[in-house]
């Protein structure tokens, strides 16, 4: 089987990263797009993304090889009943859902389980929208894939090829599980970051002095708070269970936590700390997935106008290239002034280098 022509329906920041995708690594396919949102097809077309830009679903999809459903999860759901009359019996239907029990569940209802294979790209940002999305979004992210009990080899492996293409990293996984694990690693976070960032927007003073200084970690752990409402209003509905379970273990282990520094307990503070230490640090070990390592310095420098850009054009000066640089304001839990990312290891080495051969204090990161 050999994908030609894709149907996106929805074209948002996952679909139109697919949609970019596939357009690198194929240049001579050929896409047609519908959303609601006239602009976003119009845009998409006029960028060369999308070969013909659709107003609604119909006929258009009939010929279809492959028809991607990137609307929210439960919007999906939807959009494939209107679908389901235009389907050609030799079209592949996927989806790009965080949720899979739904669709797969009305994947069966209609009839479809022999040309259905759900997918999950394992990617994004807390931006959204078609104009932030980027060919580049789904490399060395693990791209999920949920068979049906009808789905077939032939059609798996054209899949799995198009994903590698894109330069994710294909994995194919049993749809509830799918679902237990996101809940545990995407799902429960999300609701933990957005119960952090409550948290201060409801004990700030007036003055608003926590949002003043909030930095560091906190800025790190709930960066994601800023991802859509609505997505995550419908995560939350279609996976409840899954994201209910996990949460009462975490309230759990909250107490249990609390308990201890309530009594001063500091083994079990200790323990618990060094475990979360331990366990998070074998993450980044892995050169590839969606948790990838990174190549940071900090550096001190003398807070005076030039500064940062002196150290900027150093590097450049001998072909290092910068991945991110910026000053650390709030450094409770960063080590020097300037906060310098590269893009890998020999960047990083180089960059040391040349930084202390300058005379600028490093603090390895």
């Amino acid at each position: 089987m050999s994908f030609k022509k894709f149907g996106f329906i929805g074209l948002g920041l996952i679909g139109g990263s697919i949609a970019r995708a596939i357009k690198r690594s194929r240049p001579d396919s050929y896409i047609v797009a519908y959303t609601p949102h006239k602009e976003t097809v119009d845009s998409a077309h006029s960028e060369g993304i999308v070969d013909k830009p659709l107003y609604e679903i119909g006929n258009d999809f009939s010929d279809c090889d492959i028809i991607f459903l990137c609307a929210p999860v439960e919007i999906n759901n939807e959009n494939l009943d209107k679908l389901a009359p235009f389907i050609n019996e030799n079209t592949l239907i996927t989806d790009i859902g965080s949720v899979k029990t739904g669709i797969h569940d009305k994947v069966k209802e209609l009839g479809l389980e022999n040309q259905f294979i759900g997918g999950h790209p394992m990617a994004g940002t807390e931006r959204i929208g078609f104009s932030n999305s980027k060919a580049s979004l789904l490399e060395n992210a693990y791209y999920i894939l949920t068979k049906t009990e009808f789905t077939g080899e032939e059609k798996i492996k054209p899949y799995y090829d198009l994903v590698k293409e894109m330069g994710a990293i294909p994995l194919v996984v049993p749809f509830m599980q799918h679902d237990y694990i996101t809940a545990a690693i995407s799902h429960v976070p999300h609701v933990v970051s957005a119960s952090l960032v409550n948290l201060v927007h409801d004990n700030d003073s007036e003055d608003q002095l926590m949002k003043l200084i909030a930095a560091g970690g906190f800025k790190d752990i709930t960066r994601i708070s800023s991802s859509s409402p609505v997505m995550w209003q419908q995560i939350c509905t279609t996976n409840s269970y899954n994201i209910s379970d996990l949460l009462s273990k975490y309230i759990d282990s909250l107490i249990d936590i609390k308990l201890a520094i309530d009594e001063h307990d500091g083994d079990k503070l200790y323990n618990f700390f060094n475990s979360a230490k331990q366990y998070r640090e074998s993450f980044i070990e892995t050169s590839s997935g969606p948790i990838m390592q990174t190549f940071t310095i900090h550096v001190d420098i003398a807070d005076k106008p030039g500064n940062l850009a002196k150290v900027a054009t150093l590097l450049s000066d001998n072909n290092i290239n910068i991945k991110n640089i910026g000053i650390v304001h709030n450094r409770e839990y960063e080590r020097g002034t300037l906060r310098i990312e590269l893009h890998d290891q020999s960047g990083k080495d180089a960059a040391i280098n040349t930084l202390k051969e300058n005379g600028y204090p490093i603090r390895n990161s």
